[in-house]
């Protein structure tokens, strides 16, 4: 088929995709269970990986394990040279609330999503290749950061993934995000035999918390920042000589990250400073970029699920934003990553969504997710001047995250 489908052959293309995914949404909905049922964290999604890996090798796709020398990343693909469409997959999970954020819905999505794109691309005879990349530790790893380093990304026309949240957004506001360690370091005394002799860590990381506070009402909209004391000290009797914490700066673009951290750091100081106390800062995994959602491909993301028999959908105004690293993937390839709306009782990174992700409406509507993406994917690899689009949108930065 010529690199610009018709109308007719675009259709037939996708009834192909939609077929074949409504063939394995068995299969999906086993996998997502069964990676729902064993969450892993950033890194040593091991049983994740093989789980994905098994069932895209059996789906027909090729499949690099360990891909890009990251053990828990792999690479499925089909088709041949041409233009290139990666689909990518998530699936680790958070500590204690396991698959909170939903992504086994994410990974059987993005398989989904191949495996439809795969037998629509066998069906076109024309060039082109869909690749599933399988990308660990989203969840502050930076895993899609490693991957774009090592050439994961390279040659591609575009890259796609879709996330669960109790909402459908197509759109959805993306932060840049940096988190930080922070260390303070005093002098041991006894509270209350001989406390002026010691410097007290805690006074100083209190200091640097209740500044933080404050800063917060000054903060331009956008600008978010959180923390948590992960070490207070050891006894009430004792000066406390070490404090520790963690903290998130978030802002909704990469400019304004860069402004907030520092005022961010002078708090940090200003409670090294006042107590005496010494003061390491470093930077907890890489830096998090804001989204550049790629406008033309939206759109057709958009009218394909209208297609599916989705309703129209339009994102809500107002601001509110989560961070991920699709956001830097988007500042190297015309990228999309919508938001499929589940039956949650909460939002996400909650137990209650944990729970929701593993019922039969959420793998219901990561189908609907999965066919929506893998005929997006077709519709990249097929028309040159939906390609051509996003190429120029992407140059001009119209994708810049709202």
């Amino acid at each position: 088929m010529p690199q610009s489908a018709s109308a007719s052959g675009r259709e037939a293309l996708h009834a192909r995709a939609i077929a074949a995914i409504d063939a394995a949404a068995p299969e999906l909905r086993r996998v997502s269970a069964r990676i729902h049922g064993r969450p892993e964290l950033n890194f040593e999604e091991r049983h994740a990986h093989d789980v994905l890996t098994d069932a895209a090798e059996a789906a027909g796709l090729s499949v690099r394990r360990g891909a890009f020398d990251l053990p828990t990343a792999f690479s499925a693909s089909a088709g041949g040279d041409g233009p290139r469409v990666v689909i990518c997959c998530e699936y680790d999970a958070l500590p204690e609330i396991g698959h909170a954020c939903g992504h086994n819905l994410i990974a059987a999505a993005g398989l989904g999503a191949g495996i439809g794109a795969a037998a629509g691309l066998a069906a076109s005879g024309g060039p082109g290749r869909v690749v599933v990349l399988g990308t660990p530790a989203e969840e502050g790893g930076g895993g899609k950061i490693a991957l774009i380093e090592r050439g994961a990304f390279a040659d591609a026309d575009a890259a796609l993934m879709a996330h669960p949240a109790p909402t459908d957004l197509l759109r959805p506001a993306v932060s840049a995000l940096q988190q930080l360690d922070v260390v303070y370091r005093g002098r041991n005394a006894h509270a209350a035999g001989a406390p002026w002799e010691g410097r007290n860590a805690l006074d100083a990381m209190v200091v640097a918390y209740s500044a933080i506070s404050a800063l917060r009402q000054q903060l331009p909209p956008g600008a978010l920042v959180h923390g948590v004391i992960t070490h207070g000290g050891d006894k009430p009797n004792i000066i406390p000589s070490l404090t520790r914490a963690e903290f998130i700066v978030r802002a909704r673009e990469r400019a304004m990250l860069a402004e907030v951290k520092e005022r961010v750091l002078a708090c940090f100081r200003a409670g090294a400073e006042s107590a005496g106390c010494t003061l390491e800062v470093g930077e907890n995994g890489p830096e998090y970029l804001d989204m550049r959602h790629c406008e033309p491909i939206v759109a057709r993301y958009a009218d394909n699920l209208c297609a599916l028999g989705a309703p129209p959908r339009e994102d809500p105004a107002g601001f509110s934003a989560f961070s991920t690293d699709m956001g830097n993937v988007s500042y190297v390839v015309p990228s999309i990553h919508p938001v499929f709306g589940i039956p949650a009782a909460a939002g996400n990174h909650t137990p209650e969504f944990a729970e929701a992700a593993a019922t039969p409406a959420a793998h219901d509507a990561m189908i609907v997710a999965a066919k929506a993406m893998a005929i997006t994917a077709l519709d990249l690899l097929t028309d040159a001047g939906l390609r051509s689009r996003a190429r120029a949108d992407f140059d001009a930065g119209t994708g810049a995250a709202p």
